[in-house]
């Protein structure tokens, strides 16, 4: 399955390369809600960019909290990382040349 590089699929696939492994972690760096950082999570996987795994349940248990996911890149998802960071320029340089708004009342 091939993944669309959206500026969200390009995000949680910077952050996963940068080491943010857990989803919590993916969408505190990348600033992104779980209802959009997940799905994203699950569509670089199908797409076979990462790969996840639960960790042992007595290390969850042993530190007090549920089980969590583990997410890494897979060889694709390091081919794939240019095209991110491509992504995530092009809407830098975009917004970049977009004017402000003017502030209310200033016409």
């Amino acid at each position: 399955m091939s993944v669309r590089m959206t500026q969200v699929t390009a995000l949680v696939l910077r952050a996963v390369a940068a080491g943010h492994r857990y989803g919590f972690d993916v969408m505190h760096v990348c600033g992104l809600p779980s209802g959009t950082v997940y799905p994203a999570l699950r569509r670089l996987e199908k797409g076979g960019l990462l790969v996840s795994r639960w960790e042992e349940t007595e290390q969850a248990h042993s530190d007090g909290r549920p089980r969590r996911r583990t997410h890494e890149l897979t060889a694709r998802g390091r081919e794939a990382l240019p095209a991110a960071e491509r992504k995530l320029a092009d809407i830098a340089r975009l917004l970049g040349a977009v004017p402000d708004a003017p502030e209310a009342g200033q016409g």
